[in-house]
This record gives C-alpha cells, sequence and structure tokens, in this order.
C-alpha cells in the first residue's frame, strides 16, 4: 500500500473535516440492538451489478459502548443472478462486521470508526475475504464521511469513499409517533490500482462509482418503513466495460425496528 499516493487524496476532505468542526467531549452509547428486512430490485454493491434482479437482504446488529457487531446478508430472489446463476431462494453472501465509532477525543462533531468486514459467499464459487476500514465523519451541514477499505485477503487493494447527505426531518407529521422523513445523499468513490485490478482486471488507480440515494423512512411508532430509490453510474469506462451493467437504478422497501 503505498501511502504517499493516498494521503493526498484523503488529506483535504480531512483538513474540512478537522477546521469546521468544534471542540468538546463525547458520550458513550448505550445498549442498543437493530433488526431489518429489505426487498430489492438489484443488488448493487460500490457500482457493481451483482444480481439484476430481486434480492432479499435481512440485517441484525448490536451495540454497546460504541462498539456493533452485526451479521447481514443477501439472498437471491430468482434463478437469474449473473453472478451465482440458479441460486433462487438461497443465500450468497453473508458479511460479518465489527465496528467500532465515537467522537474524535476534544471535539464534540467530530466521529471517527474503525472496523473490519468478513465477506462470505456461500453457494457460490467467490473465495470468502476480509477488509478493515477506518473513516471520518462530522455532524455539520450534508454530514461529510471520508472511508478507507482496505482487504486484507483476496485482494492486494483499497477503496476510498468520500460521502454527503442530508436529512429532512418530520418532512410530514401526523403527531410525535407518526411521520415521514426524507433524506437524500451521494457517494463517489476511488479504486487503488490493486483493487481494480483483483476486481475488474484493471490497471491503474481511478474513479469508481458516483451513487445517488433517496429515501422517505415512515415512523409508525414502533416500527420504520423504508423505501429508497437508488442510482448508480461506474465514472471508468473501461471498468463500466468490465461489469454486467455499467448504470444502475434500482429501487427498495425495508421494515426496522430497533431496541
Amino acid at each position: 500500500m503505498n501511502l504517499k499516493r493516498m494521503i493526498p487524496s484523503a488529506g483535504p476532505l480531512i483538513l474540512i473535516l478537522i477546521v469546521v468542526c468544534p471542540l468538546d467531549a463525547g458520550d458513550n452509547s448505550p445498549l442498543k440492538a437493530n433488526v431489518s428486512a429489505n426487498y430489492y430490485s438489484k443488488y448493487i454493491w460500490r457500482g457493481q451489478n451483482v444480481n439484476d434482479t430481486s434480492v432479499f437482504q435481512p440485517y441484525i446488529s448490536g451495540s454497546i459502548h460504541g462498539f456493533t457487531g452485526s451479521v447481514w446478508g443477501n439472498m437471491d430472489l430468482t434463478d437469474g443472478s449473473q453472478t451465482a446463476p440458479e441460486n433462487g431462494g438461497r443465500f450468497s453472501e453473508v458479511n460479518y462486521t465489527l465496528d467500532y465509532s465515537a467522537s474524535v477525543p476534544g471535539t464534540k462533531r467530530m466521529g471517527f470508526s474503525l472496523g473490519t468486514i468478513h465477506y462470505r459467499f456461500p453457494h457460490t464459487d467467490a473465495e470468502s475475504t476480509t477488509e478493515i476500514y477506518g473513516a471520518l465523519s462530522c455532524d455539520v451541514l450534508l454530514k461529510p464521511r471520508l472511508v478507507w477499505y482496505r482487504d486484507v485477503d483476496e485482494v492486494d487493494g483499497s477503496y476510498i469513499q468520500a460521502a454527503i447527505g442530508h436529512s429532512f426531518e418530520k418532512a410530514l407529521k401526523w403527531n410525535k409517533d407518526y411521520y415521514v422523513d426524507l433524506l437524500v445523499g451521494g457517494s463517489v468513490a476511488w479504486g487503488t490500482s490493486g483493487y481494480n485490478r483483483g476486481y475488474f482486471g484493471i490497471d491503474g488507480g481511478r474513479f469508481n462509482d458516483l451513487t445517488l440515494v433517496v429515501s422517505a423512512p415512515v415512523s409508525l411508532k414502533h416500527l420504520s418503513v423504508i423505501p429508497t430509490f437508488n442510482f448508480s453510474s461506474l465514472l471508468s469506462e473501461s471498468i463500466g466495460n468490465a461489469t454486467f451493467e455499467r448504470n444502475n437504478i434500482w429501487f427498495g422497501i425495508g421494515f426496522s425496528k430497533s431496541f
């Protein structure tokens, strides 16, 4: 990994985050849990069209004192997946994540995350792999976030994502327990030469995907219903030509409950 090449790419956003975030101390989080069940018309991962047909993606997590452990899965609902054909009704991916998130010491609105993701691909020919990651975020306008993912197993490369988003809280409201938020966000990502070679067979670092998301979570007191609309485009023509579909539009709806 060439740190001299990576630091200039991340440096400007890190500097902005440090400058705009006021100083103060952070808090620890209480015990929390979340479960969700989500349907999507496609499975798109980092701009890559993994499955062009319907999928079901459940998720469960538990958090305490800044640590979060979670399990996420992708079940193909048809036999039409280009990466796992004739796999309808079975899981093609299960991810295990361990994350630690907290405020940056001495700051009020700047946060960081450190974690690892282990990817398993049952009922496919793909090999399991593991990534580590680090993130910086800031609770100011557009909530900028920078995440650096580094594969430590199958792919000798990194994926760096910069994201922004905004929440219009209670855009529609019936009472304190029943309301609709509106969330909009976008991200752009860079893949190093090793990352692009491992996933696409292409040498050289270059921009990977631009992704835009609009969602409207509906709070129903004890349950949230979350419709989403998504667009993603692979910015590099050579990477786009090496994948199943360069530009993708898909929608989803999920049900989520926190404890």
